[in-house]
């Protein structure tokens, strides 16, 4: 096992093992609010991530009885408009990389997520929820819209829904979040890390190489109209097909075998 960051003062804590990096959110006394520092830490350790194809999923998970309280508004309160740019700009590029990221990522949220915690939980592309972790976009409460949490969480949740949350500030429960299709599993707090490494063991029986062709494609497709759609998906599956590991897993199942992936 390697750790990018290991002490105890770290704002972020980076375990990869076995091809899956966790990433531990590491600001408990603060309720993993994404300070500057969390956020500059996040950015650099997905940058990095996103260079490694040794690295097959990420997991994003917290320390403390929070998964994440959205911005830390004791370092927000008096900035400049210049300043509130910057931060909404760091913290839009960390979430986009979430989607970028060639590898899968999920999120185990083992308690509350508001505002942009919630941002970070609809940014992910899975989620497994404890049944006491709840859900908010409070922000209309404090007087500052949640605006750029919003565009993930319309992206992951229908817009009406999306829309409550946002205009009311109400919490939703985990059952809530799964019935909307805001996490894809809810669980008691102690299987948690158990139904997350069944997606973990899940992902990692196949190639590498075609969940990271598939997750490219399932993101450049959404925005697109069906022809559109049709049109970049024909391209990237002829691409897939001719793969080596495609070959070998058509192979493998014409001759009822198990695959051998090459990454190719």
């Amino acid at each position: 096992m390697t750790s990018a960051n290991a002490t105890s003062a770290s704002v972020l804590l980076t375990d990869i093992e076995d091809g899956v990096a966790r990433l531990m959110l590491n600001r408990p006394e603060k309720r993993n609010a994404l300070s500057w520092e969390l956020l500059k830490a996040l950015e650099a350790s997905l940058s990095q991530i996103a260079q490694d194809n040794a690295i097959r999923i990420v997991v994003i998970a917290a320390h403390g009885p929070v998964f994440c309280a959205g911005h830390d508004l004791g370092e927000m309160v008096g900035s400049s408009a210049d300043d509130y740019r910057r931060l909404f700009t760091l913290c839009s590029d960390v979430m986009l990389r979430l989607r970028l990221l060639p590898q899968p990522v999920i999120a185990r949220v083992h308690g509350m997520a508001t505002a942009a915690g919630c941002q970070f939980v609809a940014a992910c592309d899975l989620a497994v929820a404890a049944e006491a972790a709840t859900f908010a976009t409070p922000g209309v409460k404090i007087g500052l819209f949640c605006t750029t949490p919003m565009v993930p969480l319309v992206r992951a949740i229908p817009a009406k829904a999306a829309l409550e949350m946002l205009l009311t500030g109400k919490p939703i429960s985990a059952a809530r979040a799964l019935e909307l299709g805001l996490v894809n599993r809810v669980v008691a707090a102690d299987q948690l890390d158990t139904t997350v490494r069944e997606f973990v063991d899940a992902i990692l029986a196949f190639s590498p190489l075609t969940i990271r062709l598939g997750k490219a494609a399932f993101y450049n497709q959404l925005p697109l109209d069906e022809t559109s759609a049709y049109a970049r998906a024909i391209e990237v599956m002829t691409d897939n097909a001719a793969r080596a590991d495609a070959q070998e897993g058509m192979q493998a199942f014409l001759h009822k075998r198990p695959p051998r992936w090459k990454g190719l």
